[in-house]
């Protein structure tokens, strides 16, 4: 990103000396402003799933918005991050990892840090709080209906991992079993006994992951009861979400993101859009309202037929889904001649490669949207595209997990020529 850097001081700030880099991510010194022990959470030295408990929300934001200035100084101005009103609960799906002690008591909660120890969880402060009951009561049947949980090291036993996903503007609840087998004992008893505990979930489905893998997920899905999917509403426009679909986890903060990226792409209803890693086609799809056509493009098939219905759903009729890899598929456009005058990226944390990037060279299209939740992987990507003729205008910061180290950022690259 070669921009204005006209707001940038030669010598770090207080708050950006604060920081300390590990594994490409910010992190507080031990010294940093604690928060009240009552906002304290009693795994924070156990989990692995959070990096800042104990600290106060606003010494994080203040740590990830000067870890964000030092690291894109080099490119763009780097706006105000966008932070929480309220951080807490803010985990629409949320993972459980089920095990059994040496003494036989059930666990079920979050790995400890750099292992596959499972830490027995009973509430998270992050996570949205039906789902963890949910979790919770379902550890507590398991021994009357006699379900062994699953064992890494022998490969003996049935449950592996709950998913629970909650539609934030719907209120629709998906549970997802994972087994190591397709068979549920009493499967119909032990939903029916669910439901009577939380009546307001909608759909629950048995995924079936019986490989010797630290994959959560398996392969196949048997829906024991409702749909097998459920939906949720997201910048006026509603999408399904199913077992194994990618749909962001903080809603609140999600909608701010993607209403972000749309704006930096200046849409007039002309524009042809190309929607990189379009996943289940929701920033596309929110995109198509305002553009003259867009065109989808992602990797993986079962997330393009989640596109497909989704695009359906919520009558977009110019947008078209392809199953092919982007990169691959905008050199055969820009081989044909064929233009496109907005990409939006949204990659996963590891960023592009560069024959994605170049594919996006050739292509050349007026503006780049890049949304990103890899930090570092954006710094690098950007270095790439910023010596091929473009130029980052500038970067938001969006606080989407709050109490840990991830960030997510929009930046706009407009092309200069080469």
């Amino acid at each position: 990103m070669a921009g204005n850097q006209g707001n940038y001081r030669e010598n770090p700030t207080r708050n950006e000396k604060k920081y300390k880099k590990a594994n490409g991510q910010p992190r507080l010194k031990e010294k940093s402003s604690r928060a009240k022990s009552d906002n304290v959470c009693p795994y924070a030295k156990k989990c692995g799933g959070c990096d800042y408990q104990g600290v106060e929300y606003k010494e994080q934001l203040k740590t990830k918005q000067a870890y964000m200035k030092k690291l894109l100084k080099p490119f763009c101005f780097v706006e105000p991050i966008v932070g929480m009103k309220n951080p807490l609960y803010y985990r629409h799906k949320v993972h459980a990892a089920f095990d059994c002690t040496r003494r036989g008591q059930i666990v079920a909660g979050a790995y400890r840090k750099n292992t596959h120890d499972v830490v027995d969880i009973e509430s998270c402060m992050i996570e949205e709080q039906e789902s963890d009951e949910i979790i919770r009561d379902i550890k507590d049947m398991l021994r009357s209906f006699r379900i062994k949980t699953y064992d890494e090291d022998t490969g003996y036993g049935l449950l592996r991992h709950v998913l629970v996903r909650k539609g934030y503007a719907t209120g629709q609840i998906m549970v997802v079993l994972v087994l190591a087998s397709p068979i549920l004992p009493s499967k119909n008893n032990f939903v029916k006994a669910l439901r009577k505990k939380h009546p307001n979930i909608t759909t629950v489905v048995l995924n079936v992951n019986d490989k010797k893998t630290s994959m959560v997920l398996g392969d196949r899905n048997i829906t024991l009861y409702g749909k097998g999917f459920i939906e949720d509403k997201l910048c006026g426009c509603t999408f399904r979400i199913s077992p194994g679909s990618f749909y962001q986890v903080n809603p609140v903060q999600t909608e701010l993101l993607y209403e972000k990226a749309i704006h930096e792409a200046h849409l007039t209803g002309k524009e042809r859009i190309i929607d990189a890693y379009c996943g289940t086609g929701t920033i596309g799809i929110i995109a198509a309202k305002n553009a003259g056509e867009v065109i989808g493009v992602e990797l993986n098939r079962d997330a393009i037929r989640d596109a497909v219905i989704n695009a359906k759903r919520n009558d977009i009729r110019n947008i078209r889904f392809y199953n092919d890899d982007a990169g691959k598929f905008m050199v055969e456009m820009a081989q044909k001649g064929e233009k496109a005058d907005v990409v939006i990226m949204d990659p996963p944390r590891t960023g592009s490669d560069e024959a994605f990037l170049s594919s996006v060279v050739k292509l050349s299209p007026e503006r780049v949207v890049y949304v990103s939740c890899g930090p570092e992987t954006l710094a690098r990507d950007l270095k790439y595209l910023t010596k091929h003729g473009y130029t980052v205008k500038r970067a938001t910061p969006y606080d989407c997990f709050p109490f840990t180290s991830h960030i997510e950022t929009v930046c706009c690259l407009t092309f200069q020529g080469r």
